[in-house]
């Protein structure tokens, strides 16, 4: 086999980085202390940034940055600031979730791959296809696809130029990703800004079926699925474990850099997986990977697995067998953390130093010798590794020779002053020597400025690696265009069942019907919705997948609608391929002006919704592009997961051992889940739809009608019953009535829906997302 399988590993910290490379990984992921979707791990300094690009690169291996959360407004300053720096390092790529970001790296930052984030839910070919559009050079698939899926999305990348990336070990979400907002919800720490605190590992109290913690799912292990997904084309296996530490990842990369050696080599596969139970794990599953998703994906302990592990692999049973068990164990534990501190010993990540010697006499040239100074060198005598690279020395000369001075000198004020700026994030000065340069500049001598200037770029671009030191972009100024009409705001709704369609005559609003995620194929039931009742505007969901994409598709090309509304990017590039209008839905995340920008230029959006999770103050400075509707929903039920697993199974329990075909389509259950606080949820699945939760208050902001009218052209409404729980059931014409009424400026609007309303919270609109 000739293809190159990449192996990328997590680097939550410096000594993590370091494991990862001499375990073997082609590639390491790893995030700052700032913009990344891992704020529980250390992470890297910029300074210790370089210095893993470094090292990475002297063994071969590729370093990635994890840019992986929705970006705020007031950040864009800091982010252009930081991405000036990026692109003046010898950085891989960037791993992005933030549609706005897409928009700046393609339009200023060109030299920077863009990797596209798992955060993005990506699952369906169109989907695939707009990434590409936006500037993706990868495209991280969805954990939940099944191999066919994951082949299929791949060879639509690769028709696009495009890699895709495949997480084969490590934790896994029960919630679709960047679709989770259950801690931003319950504890307002945002999964969409890297502070996750994983309220799928709670512990609840027990449900009928026993389990506290109903949630929780095993870890995915693809370790014996390795042949299917070189068989699908697979670009990079991707381990995750960015809060895990050196020993971890040492340990699992080692184990799949030999399962996929080996494979490479032989066609064969290690059949002995021990080693990955030595270190933490929840038990393995690969059930999603291959479509088959049974209910002994979840278990009862958010834990580490490694010492029940050892307890059933020595069928240890007495207190002596148990004490045996683990004692063994943690030998093997030290013996890990021994041979990885071994390894890593001498890998060193400082700056290297720099001695300038500075020579020219008159009618000579002046010329700049510099000598970097490698600490590798000399720390890896003896060790096992041997490709650090020794010290380098090059030589810069003007073009000019240096001539007596009339009025500039070119003393060793005028060097220091243009040369200590070397000393930064990749290098430290040593020393500056100007013994052999015009008798210690005894004799006054000069070249031009213009001359020196040259010299330290040519300077500049050997440290950095033969490459241009790229000059600082400065963060345009957008314009902020009016709405259309000043004056005018106005109010829509969202229904989910034929028979609320008399709301339609109530009001003139525009009223969105709420589609299913999964349609019956070749069926015409839904079609038939908008044909009859042509008033109606389609509402597409955040996630579809194989068929049931297939299938919105259809219901696109055979109704033609002249709207749509939706959650999903590949539902949307179809749209515009044949010419339908659409509005970009709540559940895409869009919390700043770039984010539009994208979704107007690239995507030809008309508006967008502005996400929930940001407060009054961070939404203020949005800039509304120019023709471009921007819309907020102000009552909703809350959405906390939405899973290709289900819920029922821990909860109250399911007579089928797995998810087959028809529950998507016949499945219709209710029940709560309720902390060990106390607060109840409510678990819905739809027919047609996938397992959800939903917080036990409903959003109501009526405060942003009065609060920016002038920046909003429609208020939304949700009046489908989807998550409402055990909540009695409000009638909707009269809560159409009351909102009409708020939005026309009628104070006693606000009484009347509170009355009517009375479990809810407009906390999102207070707190926001966590800077």
């Amino acid at each position: 086999m000739s293809r190159k399988i990449e192996l990328l590993a997590p680097g939550g910290d410096v000594n993590a980085v370091k494991a990862a490379i001499v375990a073997g990984a082609n590639a390491v992921y790893c995030g700052l202390d700032t913009f990344n979707a891992r704020n529980r791990a250390s992470n890297l300094s910029f300074d210790e940034l370089n210095g893993a690009l470094r090292l990475a690169h002297e063994y071969g291996c590729e370093i990635f940055l994890t840019l992986n959360v929705v970006i705020l407004e007031h950040e864009m300053g800091a982010l252009f600031k930081l991405l000036n720096q990026l692109v003046n390092t010898t950085l891989d790529g960037i791993i992005v979730q933030d549609l706005g970001l897409f928009n700046i790296v393609k339009k200023h930052f060109p030299t920077l791959h863009i990797h596209a984030s798992t955060q993005l839910t990506t699952h369906n070919e169109s989907q695939v296809e707009f990434l590409a559009r936006i500037g993706a050079t990868r495209v991280n698939l969805s954990r939940e696809l099944n191999l066919t899926e994951i082949k299929i999305l791949t060879d639509v990348a690769h028709k696009c130029d495009v890699l895709t990336e495949v997480f084969v070990h490590g934790a896994l979400c029960i919630a679709f990703s960047g679709q989770c907002y259950s801690s931003s919800v319950s504890v307002g720490n945002s999964g969409n800004r890297g502070r996750c605190s994983q309220a799928c590992r709670d512990e609840y109290e027990p449900t009928a079926m026993g389990n506290k913690h109903p949630l929780n799912l095993k870890d995915n292990s693809a370790y014996f699925d390795l042949p299917e997904l070189v068989a699908a084309g697979v670009d990079s296996l991707k381990v995750e474990g960015r809060i895990k530490g050196a020993n971890y990842v040492h340990t699992v990369i080692d184990s799949w850099r030999k399962q996929i050696d080996t494979f490479v080599q032989t066609g064969n596969l290690i059949e002995d997986d021990s080693s990955l139970y030595k270190v933490f794990n929840r038990n393995f599953t690969n059930k999603f990977l291959t479509g088959d998703m049974t209910k002994n994906m979840f278990t009862d302990n958010p834990r580490d697995h490694s010492f029940d592990h050892a307890n059933e692999k020595n069928n240890a049973i007495s207190v002596v067998q148990i004490y045996d068990a683990q004692q063994e164990l943690s030998t093997q534990k030290s013996e890990i953390d021994s041979l990885v501190k071994k390894k890593i010993e001498f890998l060193d990540i400082s700056k290297r130093e720099l001695t300038f010697e500075f020579s020219g006499q008159l009618n000579q040239p002046f010329t700049v010798n510099v000598i970097i100074e490698s600490k590798n060198e000399t720390m890896l005598a003896g060790s096992e590794l041997t490709n650090a690279e020794p010290s380098q020395r090059f030589e810069v000369q003007s073009q000019m020779l240096m001539q007596a001075a009339d009025k500039s000198v070119v003393d060793m004020d005028a060097i220091e002053k243009r040369f200590k700026t070397f000393s930064n994030a990749n290098f430290n000065i040593k020393k500056m020597d100007y013994s052999n340069l015009g008798d210690n500049l005894t004799v006054p001598l000069s070249i031009p400025f213009k001359e020196l200037a040259r010299i330290k770029k040519q300077v500049a671009f050997l440290l950095n690696e033969g490459k241009d030191v790229i000059a600082p972009v400065e963060l345009p100024k957008l314009v902020n265009h009016e709405k259309e009409d000043k004056n005018k705001t106005t109010l829509s709704i969202l229904i989910s069942d034929i028979k609320d369609i008399y709301l339609c005559d109530l009001s003139n609003v525009d009223v969105y019907f709420k589609l299913p995620e999964s349609f019956r194929k070749n069926n015409d039931a839904y079609i038939n919705i908008f044909l009859e009742n042509p008033q109606l505007i389609p509402y597409f969901p955040a996630v579809m997948i194989g068929k049931d994409f297939e299938e919105a598709v259809r219901l696109l090309e055979t109704v033609k609608p002249k709207l749509i509304i939706s959650n999903n990017t590949g539902v949307a590039f179809k749209a515009v391929e044949l010419g339908i209008d659409w509005i970009a839905g709540p559940l895409l995340n869009t919390t700043n002006s770039y984010a539009l920008l994208t979704l107007q230029e690239d995507l030809n959006a008309k508006g967008a919704f502005i996400s929930n999770e940001i407060n009054k103050q961070q939404m203020r400075s949005i800039k509304r592009p120019n023709n471009f509707k921007m819309m907020y929903s102000i009552y909703h039920p809350i959405l906390m997961m939405t899973s290709r697993q289900c819920f029922f199974q821990q909860t109250v329990g399911c007579k089928k051992p797995r998810i087959d075909a028809s529950c998507m389509l016949s499945c219709k259950k209710e029940t709560t889940v309720t902390n060990v606080k106390g607060i109840s949820f409510a678990i819905d699945k739809q027919k047609g739809g996938y397992p959800s939760i939903y917080n036990h208050e409903q959003f109501l902001n009526m405060d942003i009608v009065t609060d920016y009218a002038d920046k909003f052209d429609e208020f939304f409404i949700d009046l489908t019953d989807i998550g409402s729980g055990d909540k009695d059931k409000l009638d909707k014409a009269v809560l159409l009535e009351h909102f009409q009424n708020l939005i026309s400026g009628q104070t006693q609007a606000q009484d009347q829906l509170n009355q009517m309303v009375k479990i809810q919270t407009r906390q999102q609109y207070v707190e926001g997302l966590n800077s």
